[in-house]
């Protein structure tokens, strides 16, 4: 089968399209066979550090890239819920640019009749990740939440799940064209960083949002802990600016405030029931038509390495997608 395969941990550059075989057994994160007839395949900034050996979730080389994947079920658990012939977006962690991937059945949702296998690549991992950040921080209805990183795909996510649950988002994205992206996906109003925009989200709030989601890290993590009203809390999903920012805890003593880390896998491993609650709210928020992923970027397999280079240049809005048939 094709699909793109990473030969050495040098970014992007270290990849291409290579005939492979079928991937035997299952997931390694799977206890069951979940065998998947890719149409089309997620690529995320996990995916991209993983060509580097940068992620703490990452496989050696030679190995086929690409987190998340939307095609047919053809070989599944008894104890999945899962049949022959479903329609399905699944984790995949790594293997997914390919014509044939192993899925995580906990971490796999059914595609609603409306989902085409584009905008089935482009959920789980964006809006898992959106979903976990909001319960993480404790989100209720009417509640402000700042969004870093707004049109990128977990931004996006984001912005239409806080929309979706009853809250009211705010985007933090670097230009115009990126504004129009978050302004479509729900945002009710949008800040540049180069414009002071810490005393603009006060400007905008008054006491400051209650929730700020946080996927870019960097030096803007201070001024996000300053736009929180007392009792606010962030939430860290990841450091995609590059530098890992460090707290000063008594900014937190001072006003109440709560820093929350973002990491799935290691909290459903200790509440695994989490995994099903998530699949199930995914499924009936996309079925009701209430969250709508957006591709921002449609390639083909050929092109995958590209894919990878819009998210190292910062290129990408919405999320990456590669078609594989």
């Amino acid at each position: 089968m094709r699909a793109f395969l990473v030969h050495e941990l040098t970014g992007p550059a270290g990849g291409s399209v290579a005939e492979v075989p079928e991937p035997a057994g299952a997931h390694p994160w799977a206890t069951g066979r979940l065998l998947i007839d890719v149409h089309a395949a997620g690529v995320s900034f996990p995916d991209l550090l993983q060509t580097r050996g940068q992620y703490q979730h990452g496989a050696p080389p030679p190995y086929v890239a690409g987190g998340e994947a939307a095609g047919v079920v053809l070989e599944a658990p008894a104890d999945s819920g899962l049949r022959p012939g479903d329609r399905v977006a699944s984790l995949t962690v790594w293997g997914a640019l390919a014509e044939r991937a192993l899925g995580i059945p906990h971490y796999t949702v059914k595609l609603p009749d409306g989902f085409d296998f584009v905008a089935g690549a482009a959920l789980y991992l964006n809006y898992a990740t959106a979903w976990f950040s909001l319960r993480r921080a404790g989100f209720q209805a009417g509640e402000q939440v700042l969004v870093h990183g707004a049109s990128g795909g977990v931004g996006t996510a984001t912005l239409q799940l806080v929309r979706a649950l009853g809250g009211h988002p705010i985007a933090v994205v670097s230009t115009k064209d990126k504004e129009r992206v978050a302004l479509d996906s729900g945002a009710e109003a949008v800040v540049r960083p180069d414009e002071g925009w810490a005393a603009k989200v006060r400007e905008l709030t008054g006491d400051g949002v209650q929730i700020v989601v946080d996927p870019v890290g960097g030096d803007r993590f201070t001024d996000s802990l300053r736009c929180l009203d007392v009792g606010g809390r962030l939430a860290v999903v990841g450091f995609a600016a590059g530098s890992i920012p460090t707290v000063k805890v008594n900014r937190l003593l001072l006003r109440d405030l709560s820093v929350v880390g973002v990491a799935l896998d290691p909290y459903v491993a200790r509440f695994p029931s989490v995994a099903g609650t998530l699949a199930r709210d995914l499924e009936e928020l996309a079925a009701s038509g209430k969250i709508r992923p957006l591709a921002g970027h449609v390639l083909e397999l050929a092109e995958a390495r590209r894919a990878l280079e819009l998210l190292d240049t910062r290129q990408a809005t919405g999320k990456v997608v590669v078609r594989i048939r």
